[in-house]
């Protein structure tokens, strides 16, 4: 089964419900969406993907909206998604800043950043959840799981704890910043810390899950990347209002690489619908931390599956994954839209986010990946100066306030007195 850009809408099949149905995408095989708890394939245990009889156009966006639900954000996009509203805080409609200095220092014709850290939670994660927890009500579940690097657990435990729903979630222990841990702590999840990296947290939820402990709400589960999609939707709707065209690259930090493959999958439908034609989809580039860049490792090879990396390190604490569990979505994502992907050194990272810190975007260090990719692939001559680029950042600074504090100037001492001051200020 192909991934492509141009392949046709599917026919539901006998199993859809209301036009909804799961399919494999290794094999093939389909599956009702809501009868049973699935998080890959019964023959095969291939990924599985969100499929929709009627793909959506950009005319069917705030369709069904009800007066007392939000015309704007994720829900925004109903009609491309399994569900009407559920649980929301709300989430969506995050700005796209103008970084005009940023703009001129790389050399691009245009240069938007698509914020995701203005979010209720502070990151992406939200979109997936208000989707996941929607699902998960559906299945008349009671508890939710997950393990996370951070940003997930902060958003699994809001929105679960809004839901009236158990949640769980297991961190590496030592590796997650201390602004997640609390988010996922003061909205009463309970947390385990694992003697592992993040992708061994993985396992053992995953295994949680297929013993029904808990509903999985990581990446793996299909639902979670329909809400995130909505990115996609937003930056094109937001981009063409602006600039009456699409971008030509939109680049994104990887880590389980969720987005890359939510994106490509949002793009996909339009082109199915005839909303997009294939000559306007952008080039998902992916941008990774040195020392956790098994999807760069890939793509450079021409590999089809992704090796996966046992020690990963970088500040980047929110890509800090060396299995992405995504990559079979991702990696038809970046290679079919002519998209790269690019590591960078963590002192890249830093120097990234102080410049987006500079035009006012605050962001955690992962977030700023895509600017520290951008900048290198412009070095490199892979990125050309007449493009016009959206740089995606996933989480807010105060995600990470160490690593921003690290990153910032130093406060500095001085008596209590104006002249001190002064003397200060002019030294």
């Amino acid at each position: 089964m192909t991934l492509d850009l141009d392949t046709p809408a599917p026919d539901a099949p006998e199993c859809a419900d209301d036009g909804v149905w799961l399919a494999c995408i290794a094999c093939g095989s389909t599956f009702a969406p809501f009868e049973d708890v699935r998080y890959t394939c019964d023959d095969c245990d291939g990924l599985l993907e969100a499929r929709y009889a009627t793909p959506p156009t950009f005319e069917d966006f705030g369709e069904g909206a009800s007066a007392d639900g939000p015309d704007r954000g994720v829900w925004r996009y109903r009609e491309a998604l399994p569900f009407d509203i559920g649980v929301t805080l709300p989430e969506g409609d995050t700005p796209l800043h103008t970084v005009p200095r940023l703009e001129a220092d790389v050399g691009v014709e245009t240069l938007r950043v698509k914020h995701e850290g203005m979010n209720p939670t502070g990151s992406f994660k939200d979109r997936g959840m208000t989707v996941g927890v929607r699902v998960a009500e559906e299945l008349d579940v009671g508890a939710l799981a997950c393990a996370s690097t951070g940003n997930t657990s902060a958003a699994l435990a809001a929105y679960g704890g809004r839901a009236d729903l158990e949640t769980l979630v297991l961190l590496p222990a030592g590796k997650v910043a201390a602004g997640k841990i609390a988010q996922a702590s003061l909205h009463d999840a309970r947390i385990l810390e694992v003697d592992g990296n993040f992708d061994a947290c993985l396992d053992i939820v995953q295994e949680l899950a297929a013993r029904g402990e808990a509903y999985l709400l990581n990446s793996l589960n299909p639902f979670r990347l329909e809400g995130q999609k909505t990115i996609g939707f937003e930056i094109l709707e937001a981009f063409h209002a602006d600039h009456d065209t699409y971008p030509d690259r939109i680049v994104l930090p990887v880590g389980n690489a969720g987005n890359t493959a939510a994106l490509y999958k949002a793009f996909r439908e339009l082109v199915q619908s005839g909303a997009l034609d294939v000559d306007d989809v952008p080039k998902l580039t992916g941008v990774q931390a040195e020392g956790a860049a098994p999807m760069v490792e890939a793509i450079e090879d021409g590999a089809d599956e992704v090796r996966r990396w046992e020690d990963v390190e970088t500040r980047a604490t929110a890509i800090r994954i060396g299995n992405p569990v995504n990559a079979p979505k991702a990696l038809p994502g970046i290679r079919n839209t002519g998209g790269t992907a690019v590591a960078v050194s963590d002192d890249e990272i830093t120097d990234a986010q102080r410049a987006l810190a500079a035009e006012g975007v605050g962001v955690e260090p992962a977030s700023a990946a895509s600017v520290a990719g951008l900048r290198k692939l412009r070095r490199q001559g892979v990125v050309d100066d007449d493009e016009r680029v959206v740089c995606l950042t996933t989480g807010h600074l105060l995600k990470d306030p160490d690593a921003a504090y690290e990153a910032g100037n130093d406060p500095e001492p001085v008596e209590n007195d104006v002249g001190a001051v002064l003397e200060l200020l002019e030294n």
